[in-house]
């Protein structure tokens, strides 16, 4: 192997750092690990927050972190690892947004920031110590690089877009009543 840089150790802790958060957080959505509620546990909370139908979302929500943080932290389809984790962080955003940005407050900061690096990362690379640089690059082109990014903010503001919608006529019937 050539000499590693800084860069790839960097990258490295950074993918590493990053998708342990993620995977973490995924399978508690998906399977109740770490203390989460898992499946049918998210789809209720995933409801409640405006995300229907809940299951589906929580499949979505939860396999966008715990898949794209383990892909992150192999350094495999690097692009598609961060730009699903980075969408997925995009719906969580929205959840909190009403609180502000400090997460001491309930606010948007952390998950904001977790898809902000898992973006970076996506459109970084993941450094020489990756199962990309052994499948040389087949899953970290420019082109998955844009499609991948691109399918992962349409799909955010879609979901994002739906929520608030059912929000806004949730609270309109609320008036009504």
């Amino acid at each position: 192997m050539a000499h590693l840089s800084r860069k790839d150790l960097g990258l490295l802790a950074m993918r590493l750092g990053t998708s342990g958060v993620l995977f973490a957080h995924g399978t508690q959505k998906l399977f109740g690990w770490f203390g989460g509620h898992g499946i049918e546990g998210t789809a209720k909370g995933m409801e409640s927050m405006g995300f229907w139908p809940g299951k589906p979302a929580a499949i979505a929500a939860g396999a966008g972190e715990a898949g794209g943080g383990l892909l992150l932290a192999l350094g495999l389809a690097t692009p598609v690892a961060g730009a699903a984790a980075a969408g997925a962080m995009a719906g969580a955003v929205a959840v909190h947004r009403k609180a502000g940005f400090f997460a001491t407050a309930g606010g948007y900061e952390y998950p904001a920031y977790l898809g902000f690096m898992a973006a970076c990362l996506g459109l970084a690379g993941p450094g020489r110590l990756s199962l990309d640089q052994l499948t040389r690059h087949r899953l970290n082109r420019p082109p998955l690089m844009l499609l991948a990014f691109a399918a992962s903010t349409v799909g955010a503001f879609l979901i994002v877009n739906q929520r608030e919608k059912a929000l806004n006529e949730q609270a309109l019937e609320a008036e009504l009543q």
